[in-house]
């Protein structure tokens, strides 16, 4: 599995008039921790202040898409802030030894933890051997 960032169209070009100086969108990269286990790969994704109705995860032309739009959770209007919540946007290729259709994820405490199958004919097997007479 490679990282794998494209350009989309989210991206705003440059300001042209005054209209277009509003505060543009802005998105971090999350961390993220890679396993390999014998049935696939598990993706650990650091997204706090992200909630499961704003977050989407999809897969589209082997590209795996994270991404996520943070709130804070108290409503109203901050009077000290020591940090800034982001947008968390992430891609990463896949390759055929992926089912694609059998990816998991899972949202808890802000970590987004994905589980990414691997496709039936890129599992080892044993092949037994016949002896013959």
């Amino acid at each position: 599995m490679a990282e794998k960032t494209v350009a989309t169209s989210e991206t705003p070009a440059m300001p042209t008039t005054a209209e277009d100086t509003r505060t543009r969108e802005r998105y971090v990269t999350p961390p993220v921790d890679i396993y390999e286990l014998p049935e696939g790969l598990v993706v650990m994704a650091d997204v706090p202040g992200v909630t499961k109705d704003n977050l989407d995860v999809r897969v589209e032309n082997n590209i795996l898409t994270i991404r996520g739009r943070a709130s804070h959770v108290v409503q109203g209007t901050p009077v000290y802030r020591e940090y800034e919540l982001m947008h968390y946007f992430r891609q990463f290729e896949l390759s055929d030894k992926v089912d694609q259709s059998k990816i998991q994820a899972d949202l808890k405490h802000g970590v987004l933890t994905l589980t990414l199958p691997k496709a039936e004919e890129a599992k080892p097997r044993k092949i037994a051997v016949s002896v013959g007479a």
